[in-house]
């Protein structure tokens, strides 16, 4: 990164670091770049003071700081410091999908090439490559899968729709420190503010919904499913992770957990009752 840019800059910093992992680094990692650190939760032998996901609905107290100090930006952690959600200057909290996002359209501007993403992330990044003549690769959901396209593809950025982000010249995996350098350096570099730079990025609805299912029906649900997905009219139906179903205006994402006994539903479209619609299809097709 351009520390020096960066340092020039003198950018005030919010960061939430949830008592995890970060607690020591990134406070020293924004005073190594010139920033003013107003830092909260750094102490790493304290509990969780939230929920340590990088939602919306946990940035509450970082939003306050940021006010509060007149931050140029906002950074919150999860515990293990692989991701990594962002607040606005003027306070606002982004969706932990918007993360990557921006980074993409960082990257892409400086750099065009392939991006690599799992199934479930939004379609943000496919018009974000596109504005920049560059592509996407799909992979199933897992760090793993990312990290080992991302070296296949020669990849240029990779991460995941939950905040994580993972930059090739750092190493071919999630990095929240690597992400809130790329992020700072844009911001010094362009003058422009990070809410600036979410404004003009596309935006669609996606919608969540988990059904808790007993380990030994998981297989059984999930078959039921991929042959009542021939029938859904979609243009595009993806089978290497769960069932996705691809239509011209959104998709659906049916698959089981990797870490729970459950089915997670995920679907994204360009108008919210579209994505209900889409979700409805899924939650009926899953008979117990």
């Amino acid at each position: 990164f351009d520390v020096e840019a960066i340092r020039a800059r003198k950018l005030t910093v919010a960061v939430d670091c949830c008592n995890g992992a970060c607690a020591v680094l990134s406070p020293r990692w924004l005073e190594e770049l010139g920033c003013r650190v107003l830092a909260i939760n750094d102490e790493i032998g304290s509990p969780f003071p939230h929920n340590p996901e990088p939602k919306r609905e946990t940035m509450a107290q970082l939003r306050a700081v940021v006010k509060a100090g007149q931050a140029d930006i906002g950074f919150a952690h999860d515990a293990d410091g692989e991701r990594v959600a962002i607040v606005t200057e003027t306070g606002e909290a982004l969706s932990e999908e918007m993360t990557l996002a921006i980074a993409a359209e960082i990257k892409l501007s400086q750099t065009p090439g392939v991006v690599v993403t799992h199934l479930s992330t939004s379609s943000m990044i496919e018009a974000i490559a596109a504005r920049h003549n560059s592509s996407v690769v799909r992979t199933p959901v897992g760090q793993a899968y990312i990290s080992e396209a991302m070296l296949e593809h020669n990849a240029v950025l990779g991460g995941e729709g939950n905040g994580a982000v993972a930059i090739p010249e750092i190493h071919a995996t999630n990095d929240s420190a690597a992400t809130i350098g790329l992020i700072l350096e844009y911001l010094a570099k362009t003058g422009k503010k990070i809410s600036e730079l979410a404004a003009s990025l596309p935006r669609f609805t996606m919608l969540k919904h988990y059904v808790a299912v007993a380990p030994n029906k998981l297989f059984s649900v999930l078959s039921e499913i991929r042959v009542e997905a021939e029938t859904a009219g979609a243009g595009e139906i993806d089978l290497s992770d769960g069932v996705k179903l691809i239509w011209p205006d959104g998709w659906l994402h049916i698959r089981a957990s990797n870490t729970e006994s459950m089915i997670r539903l995920i679907a994204e479209a360009g108008s919210e009752t579209r994505a209900e619609e889409l979700l409805a299809w899924a939650r009926d097709q899953i008979k117990m």
